[in-house]
């Protein structure tokens, strides 16, 4: 069987190619929501970065006069400061509405080590070593959500609070014992110079780690050679009660040139659903987008010769052949070849309800007779109804579908051969489509389509609902760590 070269499958690839956006509010083309489930694995995540750059924390010498009754003067200094460990117990990551998300981080502890030296009078020089155990430790910093000009998000630390609660100093050596007179004062100092640190050090990893991170989303991801999907925002994330909604523009276009869209997306109204950490609803608008793209540049228009049939089919685009639908044809042109040129009357448009994913495009046939002096000679006219609806899947990343044909309907339009027998040619269009066009379009199908992802995101617990106007996909989310 051969397989059929040329535009011909765009007709019906160009319809279902498609799948990754949703819509809310403003009409974009495209919403990622993130729940409570999804913010409180995003908060583990994080929780893990965060303790590696805690962990690299530099804390500064810091040194101090003392004066003892009947002892003297003397000055003291701590040094070597050597973070030893992190505990970072709990965190919560929450929307905050209008502004952004809210980590805080509660009940952590550090251990830190160092060594300390004392100097009194002229002579008297001790040292040794000790031992910091910081319990309590809370953060909290909020985050602000934007995008930029070109449709990245962005992300700003605009506060951090830190607190310890409780600081405990161990000291070892010859003076341990004296500087445990003054304690208080030492642990005072320890818990300013930790309290800036923290802060500091988690703002400066908003800024080189989390906004980078959250840059490696796709502006604009490619689907084939002809197609690429913008995927970039159309405004803030926007915060609500124990969701996030991010909005994309979703909108397929042709990869060298760009045109305008003649249409809108759909308003939607989500499910309340929060069972997944992640949801997709896919619009309408998706789909039909990539079908303009593909009419506006002719692919759903299509030619047919005899060469193009497979090979062990019983009818062939001979005038012989055609008698069998309409009696005159070999009568009047006899022994010659056929060519069939077709194409959709307008843009196809997905309709999307529920439990259901349907299109029916309308084509318009013309049969041509190719004469001796390659003069292509019309005789008859078709308009033909598909019915065709699709089974779509998606996995770790990706969406993919296979077309599930319905049977053509055949009208005669225009016949130059006298009686013309409809339901045989819808037969013959049938046998065509089914074993030529829709197996290639099955295979390009199974290619997939990319979600919108940060990198290294894959999905899992996969679940899939179609709705009125919407594909409504959720999952459970996995951050494959370096």
């Amino acid at each position: 069987m051969g397989v059929l070269p040329g535009p011909l499958p765009s007709l019906l690839l160009g319809l279902l190619l498609t799948s990754a956006a949703a819509v809310l509010g403003a009409n974009p083309g495209l919403v990622a929501r993130i729940t409570d489930k999804g913010l409180s694995y995003a908060a583990q995540e994080g929780l893990a970065a965060l303790r590696r750059k805690l962990q690299e924390i530099s804390l500064p010498d810091f040194d101090g006069d003392f004066k003892i009754s009947r002892i003297g003067r003397g000055n003291y200094e701590f040094h070597s400061l050597d973070i030893r460990s992190w505990e970072l117990r709990s965190s919560v990551l929450r929307p905050l509405p209008s502004h952004g998300l809210s980590l805080s981080i509660s009940d952590a502890a550090v251990h830190v080590e160092g060594r300390w030296k004392v100097k009194m009078n002229r002579f008297l020089k001790l040292q040794g070593s000790f031992d910091v155990q910081v319990m309590g430790v809370s953060i909290t910093v909020n985050l602000v959500l934007g995008s930029e000009s070109s449709g990245r998000p962005t992300v700003t630390a605009s506060s951090c609070n830190s607190y310890i609660q409780k600081v405990e100093v161990d000291l070892s050596g010859g003076l341990g014992w004296l500087l445990k007179l003054f304690h208080d004062t030492i642990e005072s100092k320890f818990r300013r110079i930790l309290e800036s640190k923290i802060c500091e050090i988690v703002e400066k990893s908003v800024a080189s780690d989390l906004q980078p991170y959250l840059q490696t989303l796709p502006v604009t991801a490619g689907i084939n050679s002809f197609l690429d999907v913008d995927y970039s925002l159309m405004e803030a994330p926007r915060a609500a009660a124990q969701i996030l909604d991010v909005m994309f523009k979703g909108e397929i276009f042709h990869h060298d040139h760009r045109s305008p869209v003649a249409l809108l997306p759909p308003v939607l109204s989500l499910p309340e659903d929060h069972s997944q950490m992640v949801y997709f609803a896919i619009s309408n608008y998706v789909f039909n987008t990539a079908s303009l793209v593909y009419y506006k540049a002719g692919y759903m228009n299509f030619s047919v010769t005899d060469d193009m049939i497979p090979s062990d089919s019983p009818f062939r685009l001979t005038t012989s052949s055609f008698r069998a639908f309409a009696p005159r044809i070999a009568r009047l042109y006899p022994n010659m070849n056929l060519e069939l040129q077709g194409g959709v009357v307008s843009a196809p448009l997905l309709k999307l309800s529920p439990g259901n994913l349907s299109v029916t495009p309308q084509i318009e046939i013309e049969g041509f007779v190719l004469l001796p002096n390659s003069v292509k000679k019309p005789v008859f006219r078709l308009g033909v109804a598909a019915n065709v609806s699709a089974t779509l899947n998606f996995n770790t990343s990706r969406i993919t579908g296979i077309l599930d044909p319905g049977k053509l309907q055949v009208e005669l339009k225009e016949s130059k051969v006298g009686v013309f027998n409809e339901e045989l040619m819808g037969g013959f269009l049938n046998y065509f489509m089914l074993n030529t066009v829709y197996p290639e379009v099955n295979e390009k199908l199974a290619q997939g389509f990319p979600l919108p992802l940060l990198k290294r995101v894959q999905l899992y617990d996969l679940v899939f609902q179609i709705h009125k106007d919407f594909l409504f996909l959720g999952a459970n989310v996995q951050h494959m760590r370096v």
